[in-house]
């Protein structure tokens, strides 16, 4: 991937906020629906519950809502909202349109669909538009899997849910937060992981497996080199929120320690698009995270897509 220029205008985070629904659904609901029980879950993917509910747009509008009030701007000053999802409320339109209504925006919106690379998409994708002149943009990762899950299938219903994290980036004089940014996909394994318009999720969970803790660390590694820094110089790991196993595979490839990552899967599930942005805040929230910490985020999709970001934590907004 390219390297950022380093008279490319920049931005920051100044406000964030998340959404889940308010049912949660244990592992011991699912073994009364499907044959599997909780050790089962947990053994083989870390997942103690999830939440499940909601609509794209209403979770969205939710930590948008937040984002933006933490932040302390004007919806009107916004100048762009970016929604990751790979599941949107209908076909047509884009479901950022009605969370832009929603929220008071007056501004362009779009959706992207990078599966759960989503939001490392989106934020390149943010920080692109502010250096091209944009003040304010709105990020928000939002997924309701449950809609596409098939909950008789236990490969699959165990491992989904539903959530919303969003955040506001703000254009600064100078370089900004992001220092490197790495985006790929390999369409050749599209078959590994998807869903037919109105189907259920399929999934090849060897397979991606398999692939998934590669991508991972090839783009993590990618990123890395881009910014001229090794695994020992990130204060916090935030990967995407899929399984475990692939959690720990990649870290320990990479060389980098639990006790650096970021890990919410127990809570929440796999949310996607949602997912990155929900450990992210969770750990900013919990204090894990100083001015000046260097964090990186990577992520695996269907598509097969990947992607990470190493951005140094502006802290503003902290209070």
């Amino acid at each position: 991937m390219p390297i950022i220029p380093t008279s490319a205008r920049g931005g920051v985070i100044t406000g964030w906020g998340t959404a889940l629904p308010e049912k949660i659904l244990t592992n011991d609901d699912l073994s009364k629906m499907m044959d599997t029980s909780d050790e089962w879950i947990r053994e083989r993917t870390g997942i103690h519950q999830r939440h499940v509910g909601g609509s794209t747009a209403s979770l969205s509008v939710e930590s948008g809502r937040r984002a933006i009030e933490m932040a302390g701007v004007d919806p009107l000053a916004i100048d762009a909202l970016i929604l990751s999802t790979t599941t949107p409320d209908r076909a047509v339109p884009a479901t950022s349109a009605r969370v832009q209504h929603e929220l008071g925006l007056s501004c362009g919106a779009f959706d992207i669909n990078a599966a759960c690379s989503g939001f490392v998409y989106g934020l390149a994708t943010a920080h692109g538009l502010i250096a091209m002149g944009a003040n304010k943009v709105l990020l928000i990762g939002t997924d309701t899997l449950s809609r596409i899950t098939d909950w008789t299938d236990r490969n699959t219903a165990i491992l989904f849910a539903d959530g919303s994290g969003a955040a506001v980036i703000e254009a600064v004089e100078g370089p900004g937060e992001m220092l490197a940014w790495d985006i790929a996909a390999d369409g050749s394994a599209e078959p590994l992981l998807y869903a037919e318009i109105g189907g259920f999720l399929h999934m090849d969970g060897k397979e991606v497996f398999r692939r998934a803790v590669r991508i991972m660390v090839d783009s993590a590694q990618k990123s890395l080199n881009n910014a001229g820094l090794s695994i020992d110089d990130i204060s916090l790991v935030v990967p995407h929120q899929a399984n475990t196993r692939i959690i720990k595979a990649a870290c320990e490839r990479l060389g980098a320690p639990l006790d650096k990552t970021a890990i919410v899967l127990h809570r929440t599930g796999n949310t996607s698009s949602a997912s990155i942005p929900l450990a992210l805040f969770d750990a900013v929230d919990a204090g894990r995270l100083q001015r000046g910490d260097l964090v990186l985020m990577v992520g695996f999709g269907a598509g097969m897509t990947a992607a990470s970001s190493i951005i140094r934590w502006n802290g503003k907004g902290l209070q």
